[in-house]
């Protein structure tokens, strides 16, 4: 007998995915098919401003106590790595490691599985961190205002980067594990369309910087996704950690050259 069609899911269902996979959210991710995965990267960009939201609430908070731009700055990026358990973090550095290594694409994609850091990931990630902490301190320095401004829009460009990179046509390298869960699930016109969304609202929200500040982010990230795409033959839940990572960084850096 043949089983019925599982049906359609809900709204519910892809913030569930969104939420439950993308942040330490006690959020119970309650179907792990295609379509939920679908919505849940859809709604990426959601959760990047969720948390986008947090991160300005404690460096705006900061700032009203009396911190410094650089302390406040510290506070906000400390956010998203502990809403993430520092996964994203983790991906950059595995990535950095599997492009670093030199070796074929089954080697470099073993170097990336394994639990240690080596020497390029531990260079790219403090030199990333830096950057963000340096680049949202001199928002900070702009005002409050602009410092929460690029705390959120950051975040929800880096989390928009996830949605473009899981369009349909970008395989995954390897069988298993959440990269190959969500690789392919998007349609491309719905990922092009929520990017291009992004930079609109970047450019509402902090003028023609913003927009430019997100176009370019998400550029750089698409590089990325493909330099990946060639060394390991398609994206892993390690690129996609990188892909944000990079994403949020390039937006701080451009919003900060003012």
């Amino acid at each position: 007998m043949t089983e019925p069609a599982p049906s359609a899911p809900t709204t519910g269902d892809a913030l569930r995915f969104a939420f439950g996979t993308l942040s330490v959210l006690p959020v119970t991710v309650r179907r792990w098919d295609r379509a939920a995965a679908r919505g849940g990267m859809l709604a990426a960009p959601l959760v990047g401003a969720v948390i986008g939201f947090g991160a300005a609430v404690v460096g705006g908070v900061l700032v009203a106590l009396g911190a410094s731009p650089l302390l406040a700055a510290v506070g906000a990026v400390a956010v998203p790595a502990a809403a993430t358990r520092g996964l994203h973090l983790d991906g950059l550095a595995d990535t950095a490691d599997g492009l670093g290594s030199g070796k074929p694409a089954q080697d470099a994609l073993r170097i990336m599985k394994q639990s240690d850091i080596g020497p390029f990931g531990v260079l790219v990630l403090v030199l990333v961190l830096l950057g963000q902490v340096a680049a949202l301190a001199s928002c900070y320095g702009d005002g409050w205002r602009y410092g929460c401004a690029a705390a959120v829009l950051s975040a929800v460009t880096g989390r928009a980067a996830l949605t473009l990179a899981a369009r349909r046509g970008v395989p995954a390298a390897r069988p298993g594990g959440l990269g190959a869960a969500v690789a392919g699930v998007v349609p491309p016109v719905l990922a092009f369309a929520l990017a291009g969304a992004c930079v609109l609202l970047c450019a509402a929200l902090a003028s023609l910087r913003g927009g430019v500040a997100a176009a370019v982010a998400l550029a750089c990230s698409e590089l990325l996704l493909r330099r990946c795409r060639r060394r390991f033959g398609g994206v892993t839940g390690d690129v996609f950690g990188a892909l944000a990572e990079v994403a949020t960084t390039v937006t701080l850096v451009i919003l900060a050259l003012r």
